[in-house]
């Protein structure tokens, strides 16, 4: 058993605003469903404008505590924040696998360890603000750079990882001595409403981190187009990414987009065999393949292609699918019916003009289970290689020259990950140069840090998360100059008025 009851965690509501649990007040419910079981696990009424309009108005009461906090202060409150999310490991997990589906080897050790060191990551970032040195650029004055919080920030998470986007969202943002309020999928509410529960109990104040569980057309349209939100962060598809931007444009607001992918994994015809094989199935079926992230699209040198094919589909083959709370369950189901029947579409459409080397069917189980599969020999134009599918698929194709290679992978609109494989120094360095990702890896694919930045490319979107670029993003540059001089007859003067 999975020993999560989210119906005695949330019994007050599964809307967090102003350090308190409340109900909705949209007058709808949604039922959150164990994608393992199709079984309801939890029934909560959803966040309408009302209750968006009370979380701007206790993070934009919280502001000026928290802002103007000094940064050693809000690292000690972070840092206790992260302490509770580690004692809290267990539960995280939990409650992950059972909203998501995920593995609970997966949750256990890298969702929820990943969140508990970005959290630790960003306590220490908190206290190192940085701005350009002061300095006498004009020779009269001192400049300087200060960095200041924006205010209010509004964001939307998606449903893969619901925990480790609640901390990408909130940790930097808070750090940097903003508020905020999250709207997490409304499929995926329990991790995102835990967290913000440890950050009160950690002793964060009341109104910093609030969470409205909605639906998008309501709670989250209301929230990036609320005036009092300076800043909207969007983590999802780029199609709904797009009218996030147009939503927030009308209020000129800051804005962060990490949308969708297709990343390439390229395999030049020196590689490890072996590793490319294990490294391609393993980037593939992350997740159940529902990371944006995800190697999709592998493009492998002729010489080694048949046999990269043939050994992705035998190790595809020995993936565990199954219950999962079983430590032994290596794949879980996709996040819903609906979302794993457009899978299949996806697949049995490739049927007509590629082929499929194993895989390809959902089992006969009531949960929204579906086969690891790979298809070989589409066209670089074809649905499958050109749309993100965001399931377990992989994708292979061939190619003959480096220059060929280099050219398929950036042949999407996409650009956030990719990866290359060879071990040809040279080679690799000329595909990190020139691969228009965000993030290349080399000889490996998925691992993320929280000291380095992720962000995309084109239409996978910008901006950072993670890392001290992630400022960037939540923060306002100011410069301040003071005269140096006392002098009250300035020369440039001369140029508006009188004579020198």
């Amino acid at each position: 058993m999975h020993n999560f009851q989210a119906q005695d965690h949330f019994a007050d509501g599964a809307q967090y605003i102003a350090g308190r649990l409340t109900r909705g007040t949209s007058g709808r419910t949604h039922v959150v469903v164990d994608p393992a079981t199709g079984d309801d696990v939890f029934s909560y009424e959803l966040a309408g404008s009302a209750d968006v309009d009370a979380a701007v108005a206790a993070a934009a009461e919280a502001f000026p505590g928290w802002s103007g906090a000094t940064p050693g202060e809000r690292s000690d409150a972070m840092h206790r924040f992260a302490g509770v999310l580690a004692e809290r490991a267990e539960e995280f997990a939990r409650a992950e696998s059972l909203q998501c589906g995920k593995p609970i080897k997966l949750s256990r050790e890298f969702d929820v360890p990943g969140t508990v060191d970005n959290a630790a990551f960003f306590a220490g970032a908190a206290r190192y603000l940085q701005g350009q040195s002061a300095g006498e650029y004009s020779g009269d004055h001192t400049s300087y750079v200060r960095r200041e919080p924006i205010g209010v920030v509004g964001s939307i998470a998606p449903w893969n990882y619901p925990l480790q986007m609640a901390a990408w969202k909130v940790l930097p943002a808070i750090a940097a001595g903003n508020t905020i309020v999250l709207k997490p999928a409304e499929l995926t509410p329990f991790t995102s409403l835990l967290f913000a529960r440890a950050a009160t109990d950690a002793g964060i104040p009341d109104g910093v981190v609030n969470i409205v569980s909605g639906a998008g057309k309501d709670a989250g349209e209301h929230l990036v187009g609320h005036p009092d939100v300076a800043m909207t962060s969007f983590t999802g598809s780029t199609g709904v990414g797009k009218r996030v931007a147009e939503i927030a444009t009308a209020t000129v607001k800051r804005l962060h987009l990490e949308l969708g992918g297709k990343a390439p994994f390229v395999v030049f015809d020196d590689a490890d065999l072996e590793a490319a094989v294990h490294g391609a199935v393993a980037g593939a079926l992350i997740n159940t393949g529902q990371d944006c992230t995800a190697a999709t699209r592998a493009y492998v040198q002729r010489p080694l292609y048949e046999a990269f094919v043939q050994g992705v589909a035998d190790l595809m083959e020995t993936v565990r699918l199954g219950d999962p709370f079983d430590p032994a369950t290596d794949l879980g189901p996709l996040i819903s019916h609906t979302h794993r029947d457009r899978v299949a579409g996806f697949v049995d459409r490739a049927r007509s003009y590629a082929r499929v080397v194993t895989g390809g069917e959902a089992p006969k189980h009531p949960g929204a289970f579906y086969q690891p599969t790979l298809i070989a020999d589409a066209a670089q134009d074809s649905e499958v290689v050109q749309s993100e599918i965001f399931g377990p698929v992989l994708v292979v194709l061939p190619f003959d020259s480096d220059d060929e290679g280099i050219r398929l992978a950036n042949d999407t609109p996409y650009g956030l990950a990719a990866s290359a494989w060879s071990r040809d120094v040279f080679r690799a360095n000329r595909a990190t140069r020139e691969i228009k990702a965000g993030c290349v890896w080399v000889n490996d694919h998925i691992p993320i840090l929280s000291e380095m930045p992720h962000g995309g490319y084109k239409a996978s979107g910008y901006g950072k998360d993670m890392s001290a670029y992630s400022f960037e993003e939540y923060t306002q540059v100011k410069h301040v100059m003071f005269d140096n001089t006392a002098v009250v007859r300035k020369d440039w003067h001369r140029t508006i008025f009188g004579d020198r």
